[in-house]
């Protein structure tokens, strides 16, 4: 008998059937047998099906009647009694098994001793869209492997309740007579019914399924399953059978609460849909009637009282209710503009009284990349304060939507709160690497500090004024203002300085200390860098490249300027790429090949860059960081005379002399794979132009520049600039 059954029901999913079957045969661990269940369709699912069972013996074909309507629930019920293995899985013909989900099913099930259901994790991808982790996934790495019940861990009910996110002991399906019941809410019971039946449960947080959403096409639904509005009231008698499944088995009373009161909280959502109110208000009372276990309560207060009117079949008076929380928002949001206008006023009138009271001389505020995190230089500036000035106290400045991002014991104020003006009002020192809000006044003895966030390439500041696309309306005389904040910039080379007090002239001294962020790439071990490679997926031995290309400003979207799938397939599987796209852009959209990863989203750049073998970049300025480590460098650069024309530049990065180009440069991907090809990405004429290109931009990354900020700024000491001998002291050798 095979160890895993996958059972796939198939209706009307011919464009994305043969995806989902090969997904599932070609995976790494093959004692399985795979059953097709075809309703009849006339969309040709059925010959798909056998035209892959001819080819591979594991799999079989079950064709059912046409026009038996026997719904999705028939398809799985036809598929689990033909079914031998040891464990059942069943998958969507429209979903995919990722690459080593059954391995990974395996493995975990041997490890935990068999269990009666795993439950795994899964991708879902919406349409048109790109796949994401979900919640299930994030719940699953919080809970101990297993063995566990649903009596001892609750929180297993906040895992979708679906059947394609687990396996199911074939002995417990058949013992326990679990079938899948009619209807659109029959997969949820079956997947609860799972849940309570097994006395153990086992949990594996790794995504093996791509849950791909389809477009919703009314015509194309399943004629045996309700559309027309049935459906809450079908709710209803779902979670009655659910009930009755535990009343009937003595061994798991236990479970009636927690199981009734998630019942009584999708009742409750399902409300608002129903159609006929007075039906379903007087069916759900009779269910808690019924069903409802002693010693039940309802939860306190306010947040108990829909759920107490609706169990009750009080349908008028939660209409009544509903009808006057409806009223309150609206009446709420009516003078939103009015609201606003007044928490303005209120905010300034705070922030004015508080700039009336003395600076706090040990508080400093961090910010990066205008608000989206801890990151760069000022998180490198950070922590070396709390290393050398443990009494100056740091707060960082964060979006609402980043806070769930931060890491643990960051202290944190979100933007228009109470204390943030207070904050911006009181504290002493101001560390950023873009420019504070116009909004932040400087008060006599504040002290702020720009650490910019990349040597210059593309003209900047003032020196925009001469290129409109470039400008993009930027208005210089605020650009002034917000300049005229600065006491110190923070500078990572001689050239730098040049370039900052040419493009925002004002009285800010200049630090030469180097790029903070980038002491870690003088001071990673190479255990740390295995580390990390590990953590991105690239296997010992594997050849890294991290192309990275800048913002352009008049593209709205990522293009790539590399035929991706055609550079991954000349350069072959020992060599992966790992693609990040400028922040300003959402995501890079990759082709779907084992040795493109796409990093995008990673948080941060220095690590990409201590994992990396060699990068290949256009104009980013990633390549003046990544000169520190002494690897090598590939400009490629196919549209270098449109980019200097219209974005304008300080420099002529192709000239060939030393100190200009810092490597090989390519214009085409017929080109660049040549360079990787014949070694001339790491050739002795190329290690010498980026010898010269170090020397002139990286004199100071020798692993100390955030020190000798935290002591020039916050604890006062005269410091020189870093050390200028061009050599550094970059990480032992490549990743």
């Amino acid at each position: 008998m095979p160890r895993l059954s996958v059972i796939i029901p198939v209706r009307r999913a011919r464009g994305q059937l043969r995806e989902c079957l090969e997904s599932v045969l070609s995976q790494s661990f093959a004692d399985i047998e795979v059953i097709g269940v075809d309703d009849g369709a006339p969309d040709g699912s059925g010959l798909l099906l056998d035209e892959f069972a001819a080819r591979d013996g594991r799999m079989q074909v079950i064709h059912l009647p046409a026009g038996e309507g026997v719904g999705a629930a028939g398809r799985r019920n036809a598929g689990a009694e033909r079914a031998l293995g040891d464990y059942l899985l069943f998958l969507e013909g429209n979903f995919v098994l990722l690459p080593g989900a059954l391995r990974a099913v395996a493995d975990r099930l041997d490890d935990t001793g068999d269990p009666e259901l795993l439950l795994f994790g899964h991708h879902k991808r919406p349409f048109r869209g790109r796949p994401r982790p979900t919640r299930s996934l994030e719940l699953l790495g919080e809970l101990p492997a297993g063995p566990l019940t649903l009596a001892g861990q609750p929180g297993l009910l906040d895992i979708a309740p679906v059947s394609w996110n687990r396996a199911v002991r074939r002995t417990l399906h058949e013992s326990e007579k679990l079938s899948f019941g009619p209807g659109q809410h029959g997969e949820r019971i079956y997947a609860l019914q799972t849940l309570a039946a097994a006395a153990s449960v086992a949990v594996l947080a790794e995504a093996c399924v791509e849950h791909r959403q389809q477009r919703h096409l009314p015509d194309l639904a399943d004629e045996s399953e309700p559309t027309d509005g049935t459906a809450p009231h079908e709710l209803v008698e779902a979670y009655a059978g659910l009930m009755m499944f535990l009343r009937d088995r003595p061994a798991l009373h236990q479970l009636r609460a927690p199981l009734f009161e998630r019942a009584g909280q999708e009742l409750l959502a399902g409300y608002p849909s129903v159609r006929r109110r007075r039906r379903y208000a007087r069916a759900v009372a009779a269910f808690h009637r019924a069903h409802r276990p002693e010693g039940h309560r309802f939860p306190p207060g306010a947040r108990g009282l829909r759920p107490r009117l609706l169990g009750a079949g009080r349908y008028a008076a939660l209409g009544l209710l509903d009808g006057v929380l409806a009223l309150r928002r609206g009446v709420r949001s009516v003078p939103s503009a009015v609201r606003a206008r007044a928490k303005r006023t209120l905010s300034a009138r705070y922030y004015w009284w508080q700039r009336r009271r003395p600076l706090d001389r040990e508080l400093a505020v961090y910010a990066a990349y205008w608000n989206r995190g801890v990151s760069c230089n000022p998180e490198a500036i950070f922590h070396k304060a709390r290393e050398l000035a443990p009494s100056v106290r740091g707060v960082w400045v964060v979006s609402k939507k980043q806070v769930p991002t931060l890491p643990s014991g960051i202290d944190h104020v979100v933007p228009g709160t109470r204390r943030y003006w207070r904050l911006l009002a009181r504290a002493t020192y101001f560390f950023n690497n873009v420019n504070f809000p116009d909004h932040l006044v400087k008060r006599p003895g504040q002290i702020h500090v720009m650490t910019h966030h990349g040597t210059p390439l593309k003209i900047m500041g003032l020196d925009q004024q001469e290129y409109p696309a470039a400008a993009q309306g930027l208005n210089f005389d605020r650009l002034l203002q917000r300049v005229d904040r600065w006491d110190w910039s923070v500078s990572a080379n001689p050239h730098s300085t040049e370039v900052w007090s040419r493009a925002y002239p004002s009285a800010a001294r200049s630090l030469e200390s180097g790029y903070p962020r980038n002491d870690v790439l003088a001071t990673a071990t190479a255990g740390r860098i295995a580390e990390i490679r590990a953590g991105l997926g690239v296997r010992p031995g594997q050849r890294a490249v991290l192309y990275a290309p800048t913002h352009r400003d008049y593209e709205a979207s990522f293009t790539s300027r590399i035929d991706l799938e055609r550079l991954t397939e000349a350069l072959g599987p020992e060599t992966v790429i790992m693609v990040r796209a400028h922040y300003f852009y959402e995501g890079a959209g990759l082709p779907d090949r084992p040795t493109l990863i796409d990093v995008c989203d990673h948080p941060r750049i220095e690590e990409l860059c201590l994992a990396a073998d060699a990068l290949v970049t256009d104009y980013s300025s990633v390549m003046f960081d990544y000169a520190a480590l002494d690897r090598p460098i590939v400009v490629h650069a196919p549209d270098w005379e449109t980019y200097r024309t219209v974005r304008g530049v300080c420099f002529d990065l192709l000239s060939g002399k030393p100190g200009d180009t810092p490597g090989a440069v390519s214009h085409s991907t017929a080109e660049l794979a040549r360079i990787f090809l014949d070694g001339s990405w790491d050739s002795p004429e190329n290690a010498a132009l980026r010898a010269a290109f170090r020397s002139r931009f990286c004199p100071y990354d020798d692993g100390n520049a955030a020190e000798r900020v935290v002591r020039k700024v916050l604890l006062g000491e005269r410091t020189g600039p870093g050390p200028s001998s061009g050599s550094g002291s970059a990480v032992a050798g490549r990743a």
